[in-house]
């Protein structure tokens, strides 16, 4: 097929030099060295017509909003983009599954919490830009290492119907030592709301009762987060 007028020609990934091709790279200088579209050029291996595999990645972080909307796509979106199909779907989607199961690896290799930024981090890429309010309880052992992360709730957030012993369900079936809860707000803006500060009071009441340490409360927004905990709000009880 041949290119439109005025049209700059696709690059295919065999004819860059071989220090430039993506796999080569990550060999030479390791995965970090790569950009997202490389590391997602991999995953796919082959493009279309027309359009490398770092074409097409390109395309896919454009249209999905980087990496975080990409993560947040489901199988059957990404199924409907030309290039992709339900093969490399499969492929996108299991990385990310690979990497969410990471938190659950083997206690060594399981994150540990030393500050509310620690537990940002690790929710933020994916709850900074939900378009609906998700509340999540990141469950912690007696060093502070992740065991799990549950979603409790999706949607509204109406703290009167908030059943405080939902959150702690997992906690207690596991023998977690302490959670940090954290919610996001789909505004952007983590600043606390009067409801933000009753359920917290809520939550580290029950945690009193069933000798689980609230760590934390953390509010989720665009690129940044509030810690109540920090703050010293509603944790004064």
């Amino acid at each position: 097929m041949e290119e439109g007028a005025g049209a700059a020609p696709r690059t295919l990934i065999a004819d860059l030099p071989s220090n430039d091709r993506p796999r080569e790279r990550l060999a030479a200088a390791g995965a970090s060295a790569l950009s997202n579209s490389e590391l997602l050029a991999i995953l796919l291996r082959t493009g279309v017509e027309g359009k490398s595999a770092i074409h097409l990645a390109e395309e896919l972080l454009s249209k999905h909003g980087g990496i975080a909307g990409l993560l947040r796509s489901s199988y059957d979106d990404l199924c409907t983009v030309k290039g992709i199909g339900e093969a490399k779907a499969a492929q996108l989607k299991a990385a990310v599954e690979l990497g969410r199961r990471l938190v659950a690896a083997s206690p060594e290799d399981r994150p540990t919490i030393n500050s509310p930024a620690d537990a940002a981090n690790m929710l933020m890429l994916d709850m900074g830009h939900l378009d609906q309010e998700h509340l999540r309880v990141m469950l912690l052992d007696t060093r502070n290492r992740v065991l799990k992360i549950v979603e409790v709730y999706k949607g509204s957030l109406d703290t009167s119907l908030v059943r405080v012993g939902e959150l702690f369900r997992e906690a207690i079936r596991i023998n977690a030592a302490g959670i940090i809860v954290a919610h996001n707000h789909p505004s952007g803006d983590p600043s606390p709301s009067p409801e933000d500060l009753v359920l917290t009071r809520m939550v580290v009441e029950a945690g009193k009762l069933l000798s689980i340490s609230v760590v934390d409360h953390l509010i989720i927004g665009q690129q940044r987060f509030v810690s109540l905990k920090e703050r010293g709000l509603g944790f004064n009880v």
